[in-house]
């Protein structure tokens, strides 16, 4: 019996840049869906009326999709890719897609405003959010122990806490603790990226 072939790094390498350009395709749509809603309070400021939380939670998906995007720099290092990987990675990327489109609506006919809107869905958008923050450790996996590893505790500290705290999000209306929550993860997680794209770090993401 003939052993089987290692993998090829180079064919690995082509099909990652396959793979990279599907992913591109959904978190461009999801950006496209933010930037474009955003654009909406310009358009109509007397028609459309900002709510604090939900603005935050816009500029925190923006944000956590353009990441992720450069954040999968770090799958390069895969040389075998197998379709339930791809199908994986390709999931993480629909999240981002459907958190916009949550967060920005076809219509708001049913619905006072988006403060209205975002409290009576917040279910929803918690709960796809509680799921990126499972798929993203999973992802942070697939990249080897090592580089999991290089994170240090606290990246495990930081999923396990924003997800306790959407849990309860999901569950109150309370105006005070969304509004902190959003504030503090939006805070929190500007400061974890600059510190982990530290030129002095060992550790280089993406």
């Amino acid at each position: 019996m003939t052993p089987a072939a290692p993998p090829d790094p180079a064919a690995g390498h082509e099909l990652y840049l396959h793979i990279r350009v599907i992913i591109s395709i959904v978190l461009g749509i999801a950006i496209t869906r933010l930037l474009s809603g955003m654009a909406r309070f310009i358009q109509h400021p007397g028609k459309l009326k900002v709510y604090p939380v939900h603005l935050l939670w816009v500029l925190i998906v923006l944000i956590s999709a353009t990441h992720f995007w450069w954040w999968e720099f770090g799958l390069a290092a895969i040389v075998q890719w197998r379709f339930e990987t791809f199908l994986f990675v390709l999931l993480y990327a629909y999240l981002f897609a459907l958190m916009a489109n949550l967060l920005f609506p076809d219509a708001l006919e049913e619905y006072a405003d988006y403060r209205d809107y975002f409290l009576s869905r917040r279910g929803w958008f918690f709960a796809l959010f509680i799921a990126s923050m499972a798929i993203d450790l999973a992802d942070t996996a697939i990249k080897g122990r090592a580089y999991l590893a290089a994170l240090g505790p606290e990246y495990m500290v930081r999923l396990a806490l924003v997800t306790l705290l959407a849990l309860v999000a999901v569950r109150t209306r309370n105006q005070r603790y969304q509004l902190l929550f959003a504030l503090f993860y939006l805070a929190y997680y500007i400061s974890w990226i600059v510190r982990m794209y530290d030129p002095g770090r060992a550790v280089a993401l993406g």
